[in-house]
């Protein structure tokens, strides 16, 4: 890039018109807009426009149709990609593999898209798995792993963790935690913990024997907000119980582990989470504590602590971020 020194000094030996040192000062001070993300998320939206449309193609013409013609057009659609994305791949490394092409992601999607129709259509209509739905969800769950290492990619890497989520008998989103009205049942808390810590695990070995490290953001991302929300629920399940001092005591442990860590590799994202899930644990805790005093006392004390915790929370947050940034 030209400096714009150099256009005055042109300018100012007449080698340039001051009309033209305008212009090349504008052109020079417009910078490039990239539109990389916006034509991606079209990509994406469009890969799972179609494999929508597809359904409801089917859907709607079923009767005409027929099963078998719509698993052959499924397998067709699912072998297609898989064998285009094997003849294009790059070799397997334990590294970021570059992609090999523009649409090769795009491709590796619309596979597993394809593969997840086809297995559930199979059980749905012709119940291969019999009553074990378990393996109608553990060789999906098999597959989509292998494919995302296989291939490099996060986003399939997303959906086998939902996958695996199914096959412990839960929904990984964290909407869906926190609107199912079972947790009062104990083995489900046990079970969603167990999967955020398993996921917590997994994260930081990948990045401990250089096993595609750069997976360690999916698996932290959902382990930790997985985890808090289990140990926020065991926690407002013992109200009365001396195990509920327990619960807290694990919840700022975990916490105190992840901050450290997030600390450590730079990560303002995970030190939020952190931070906000404590907060959230903190404020549980007080009121709680203010749960046996007059109801003015109370509500005065509850509006005075959240206005001083959220000044103080708000001023470490910037604090840590600029702390971040700095280092």
């Amino acid at each position: 890039m030209i400096p714009t020194d150099l256009y005055k000094t042109l300018k100012d030996n007449g080698t340039i018109s001051a009309e033209s040192f305008d212009k090349l000062t504008e052109k020079q001070q417009s910078s490039l807009f990239s539109l990389h993300w916006e034509l991606k998320t079209l990509l994406y939206l469009g890969v799972v426009l179609l494999s929508g449309g597809l359904g409801i193609l089917i859907y709607k013409n079923i009767d005409s149709i027929g099963h078998q013609a719509i698993l052959a057009g499924i397998a067709a659609i699912c072998g297609g990609c898989f064998y285009y994305c094997f003849r294009h791949k790059n070799p397997f490394s334990r590294e970021l593999l570059k992609s090999p092409g523009v649409l090769f992601d795009y491709v590796v999607l619309l596979g597993c898209l394809s593969f997840l129709t086809f297995t559930g259509y199979l059980q749905y209509q012709y119940q291969i798995f019999g009553t074990h739905y378990g393996m109608a969800t553990f060789i999906p769950m098999l597959v989509l792993f292998y494919v995302a290492y296989e291939f490099d990619h996060l986003g399939v890497l997303s959906m086998a963790i939902a996958n695996l989520a199914v096959w412990m008998g839960v929904s990984v989103t964290p909407s869906s935690l926190l609107s199912n009205a079972n947790f009062d049942n104990q083995t489900l808390i046990y079970t969603y913990l167990l999967l955020g810590l398993i996921l917590l695990l997994v994260g930081f070995f990948s990045e401990r024997f250089n096993f595609k490290k750069h997976f360690r953001f999916s698996y932290l991302h959902f382990g930790i907000h997985i985890s808090f929300i289990a140990l926020l629920f065991a926690y407002f399940n013992h109200y009365d119980s001396a195990t509920a001092i327990l619960w807290l005591l694990i919840l700022f442990g975990l916490g105190y582990y992840l901050y450290v860590d997030a600390m450590r590799h730079k990560s303002f994202y995970f030190m939020l989470l952190v931070i906000l899930y404590s907060y959230v644990a903190t404020s549980i805790l007080v009121f709680r504590l203010l749960d046996g005093m007059s109801n003015t006392d109370s509500i005065y004390m509850l509006c005075l602590y959240f206005i001083i915790s959220a000044a103080v929370l708000i001023l470490r947050i910037i604090r840590l971020n600029k702390q971040i940034k700095a280092s």
